[in-house]
C-alpha cells in the first residue's frame, strides 16, 4: 500500500480546489484502490481519505463525481466499513438530501450505498435515525419509491431492499403496519412489479419481516388489507383447478388465464413462501387461510418447483395447513417454548437438510450443464 508521504500527497489533490486533471487521476486511483478487499481495509483506517470522497460527491465534475458514488459503493458493500463512513464523514446527510432531489442524475447509486449500509442491524439503525433527523421519516422513502418517474434519471429500484432491511427495525415495521397511514397497501402491488426483480424482491422482504409481528396478522389478512391475493398470485400457474377448489379462492386467483405465468426468481418465490408461513403462526391466520383455500394454490406449485430449497419451504407450509390445529395453549406458534435439546436437535437436522438440498441442487445443475455430445459419448 502507500507509504505515508505517498498517502499524504494523494490526499492534497483530493479538494474541490484541485485542477480537474489532477484530481481525476487521484479518484481513479481511489477506485482501482475499491475493488478489493486489502483496498477497502487499508481506507478503513484513513479517514481523511473517507471525508474526502464523501466531499468530492459535490464536486463540479461529473465524472469524478461517478467515481467517487463508485467508490463508496464498494466500501459500504464492506460491512467494516460501515461505521467509519457513517461516524467519520457526513455520508448519511448527503446521501439523504440528493435522494430528494428529482433531478439528482446519481440517485440509484444513492439507494444501492443506503441499501448495503442497511444490511445490518446496527448500521441500520443509524441510517433509520438519520431519516429521522433529516426530518425526512419513512413515509418520504416510501411515497419517493411510489411515485412512477419520480426521478426521471433514475429507477430508484434499490429502494426497495432498503426498505426491507429497514424492517427488520421494530420501529420502521411500526410505521408500516401504522392502520392509520395506509402504506402497506401502497406496497403490496409491487409484488408483481415485472420490470424489476429487485424492487420486488425488496417489497416482499419487506412484507416477510412484518409479518413478524404476528398482532397484525389478523388486520393483514382482512379486506383492510387482504395481503393474501399479493402473496398467492406470483404463486399461482396457469394449472386448472375443480370449481369447488376456484370457488373457495380469492376473486383475483379464480380461473387464472392459461398464460398465466410463476414468479421467476427462486429467492422471491422463497420469501413469498416464508411470509405465508409466519401468517400461519397465529389459529385466526390458519383459519382464514384455510377459508381462502391457499391449499390447492401450493398443491400446484409444489408440483411445478425444481428448486429443492423452495420446495423445502413449500413442505413446511403444506405441512401447517393440512395438519391437525395445536393443543390447546400451543395456538400461537411464535409463542411456543421449545427445549434446548430439542431445539438443538432441530437446529442439527436443519442443517443436514439444507446440506443435502446445496448437494441435489449441485447435481440438478450439473445435469443441465452436461452437453448432448457428452451425453452421446
Amino acid at each position: 500500500m502507500l507509504s505515508d508521504s505517498e498517502a499524504k500527497e494523494l490526499l492534497s489533490f483530493l479538494t474541490l480546489e484541485t485542477r480537474p486533471d489532477v484530481k481525476g487521476q487521484a479518484t481513479e486511483y481511489i477506485l482501482g484502490l475499491t475493488g478489493n478487499r486489502d483496498g477497502c481495509r487499508y481506507l478503513r483506517s484513513k479517514p481523511d481519505f473517507l471525508k474526502a470522497l464523501v466531499t468530492l460527491t459535490r464536486d463540479p465534475s461529473i465524472a469524478i463525481v461517478k467515481d467517487c458514488y463508485h467508490a463508496v459503493i464498494n466500501l459500504s458493500a464492506d460491512e467494516t466499513l460501515h461505521q467509519p463512513l457513517i461516524k467519520e464523514t457526513d455520508l448519511l446527510a448527503i446521501l439523504f438530501k440528493n435522494l430528494l432531489d428529482p433531478e439528482y442524475v446519481f440517485a440509484d447509486r444513492i439507494c444501492t450505498i443506503l441499501s448495503n449500509l442497511s444490511r445490518h442491524e446496527r448500521t441500520c439503525r443509524d441510517v433509520f435515525h438519520a431519516l429521522q433527523e433529516q426530518k425526512i421519516g419513512l413515509d418520504k422513502v416510501v411515497e419517493i419509491f411510489c411515485t412512477e418517474g419520480f426521478n426521471k434519471t433514475a429507477s430508484l429500484h434499490y429502494l426497495g431492499p432498503l426498505l426491507s432491511n429497514l424492517t427488520q427495525l421494530p420501529e420502521a415495521r411500526h410505521f408500516i403496519l401504522d392502520k392509520d397511514r395506509c402504506v402497506i397497501q401502497r406496497l403490496l402491488p409491487y409484488t408483481q412489479y415485472e420490470e424489476s426483480t429487485t424492487r420486488r424482491g425488496g417489497v416482499v422482504g419487506t412484507l416477510r419481516n412484518c409479518c413478524f409481528d404476528y398482532a397484525h396478522h389478523e388486520w393483514l389478512l382482512s379486506d383492510a388489507v387482504d395481503i393474501l391475493p399479493y402473496l398467492l398470485l406470483p404463486l399461482a400457474g396457469p394449472e386448472e383447478l375443480s370449481e369447488e377448489e376456484n370457488e373457495g379462492l380469492p376473486v383475483d386467483l379464480q380461473y387464472l388465464p392459461e398464460d398465466k405465468k410463476r414468479e421467476d426468481d427462486p429467492d422471491i418465490r422463497k420469501m413469498l413462501l416464508e411470509t405465508l408461513m409466519l401468517l400461519t403462526a397465529t389459529k385466526v391466520g390458519r383459519q382464514i387461510m384455510n377459508k381462502k383455500n391457499v391449499y390447492p394454490i401450493m398443491r400446484e406449485f409444489h408440483k411445478w418447483e425444481k428448486d429443492p430449497h423452495v420446495i423445502s419451504t413449500c413442505e413446511k407450509l403444506v405441512q401447517v395447513l393440512i395438519g391437525d390445529e395445536p393443543e390447546a395453549g400451543m395456538e400461537n406458534l411464535m409463542e411456543v417454548e421449545i427445549p434446548n435439546d430439542v431445539e438443538e436437535k432441530l437446529k442439527e437436522l436443519d442443517a443436514k437438510e439444507q446440506e443435502q438440498m446445496e448437494k441435489d441442487k449441485q447435481e440438478c445443475e450439473k445435469k443441465q450443464n452436461e452437453s448432448p455430445e457428452a451425453l452421446e459419448r
